[in-house]
């Protein structure tokens, strides 16, 4: 596949904190169970109202596991590339589809129906996450106006901020509600709906926009300089906000971001294992939602790596990786 030109904006990132240099957490890391699937890249979860695990795969397909970890079947085959999953008040989940946009499927027919796919008459290039209100609006990002999933390494180099936190209410009315964000990621709205976030994979940091009280309209940030790239958010029963960190900082990309563009074009046009790639690594981390640090998990990723999505459940998180061919589960720490 042909590769889109690069025009990189030049960036001062924040120094990394010291924690990006460390290579396990706090606490150790749980025991990792691993549940097998056929089919790769189980890019995020979800867990439905019976405990059953619902993620999907590069192929398109919708799979479901049950409470005890076995494989169930196929719920449905959206034709394009699930990203992020979420549970609809009807009984339907919401798929953000890198591919086709935001879908809402059937679990039990299987059918998929394509709520949005264009926003101002232009068609989404990379519909990634979202978050559902209780009142059925869905929050959730396009990660770039540049560059689809195929060439996601692009945005983070290119550094444009092509990236939207968007939002579509219950009639189906669309509106942006940020723009210029740099690789918008993940989305998850507060306990109590005052604030939705969503993570900035370029930027190494979460926005938050605030829904309710006087700062209503007004954004600031959750969690600023972060040690990794944040991938997907969600909220969960405790009240903390999770986040998956796909891999730590890497310096030759932040050094890279300060200096002449025509070197970041000519990393692009390198091969791409000689380009700045991810670290094996498991990583989550959960804050609450006045961004302080409650949970720093994180181990060797010999196991299970590259986590991109994770899901809290009865005691338990769910993890989900854009490169693995399993989901996998720890025990919380009490």
């Amino acid at each position: 596949m042909r590769r889109p030109s690069l025009h990189p904006v030049v960036w001062q990132p924040p120094a990394a904190p010291a924690r990006a240099k460390e290579r396990s957490g706090p606490l150790p890391l749980p025991p990792v169970r691993l549940i097998e699937l056929d089919g790769t890249g189980p890019e995020d979860v979800v867990v439905d109202g019976a405990g059953r695990v619902i993620t999907g795969v590069e192929d398109g397909r919708l799979l479901r596991i049950d409470p005890e970890g076995r494989p169930v079947g196929v719920v449905a085959d959206t034709g394009g590339r699930p990203l992020g999953v979420e549970l609809l008040g009807d009984g339907r989940l919401l798929v953000c589809d890198a591919r086709r946009g935001l879908l809402a499927v059937d679990p039990e027919r299987g059918g998929v129906e394509v709520l949005l796919d264009r926003v101002a008459g232009a068609t989404m290039k990379f519909c990634n996450n979202a978050a559902v209100a209780a009142d059925g609006t869905v929050y959730f990002s396009d990660s770039s106006r540049r560059f689809g999933i195929d060439h996601w390494r692009a945005d983070l180099l290119e550094h444009s901020g092509t990236g939207r936190l968007l939002r579509r209410d219950p009639a189906g009315g669309v509106e942006v509600l940020l723009d210029g964000l740099q690789f918008a990621n993940g989305v998850a709205l507060a306990p109590d709906e005052s604030f939705v976030a969503v993570a900035e994979t370029g930027a190494y940091r979460l926005k938050r926009l605030w829904l309710a009280g006087g700062r209503a309209g007004q954004s600031d940030l959750l969690v600023d300089n972060l040690p990794g790239f944040p991938d997907n958010i969600a909220a969960g029963p405790s009240g903390l906000i999770w986040v998956a960190l796909g891999s730590p900082r890497n310096p030759m990309l932040d050094r890279l971001h300060q200096m002449h563009p025509s070197l970041r074009k000519a990393v692009w046009a390198m091969p791409q294992r000689l380009q700045p790639g991810p670290v094996r690594t498991l990583w989550v981390q959960a804050y609450d939602p006045s961004g302080r640090l409650v949970h720093d998990l994180q181990g060797s990723g010999d196991a299970f790596h590259f986590v991109t999505g994770m899901r809290e459940d009865r005691g338990k998180l769910y993890l989900g990786s854009l490169v693995e061919h399993a989901v996998a589960a720890i025990d919380l720490p009490s």
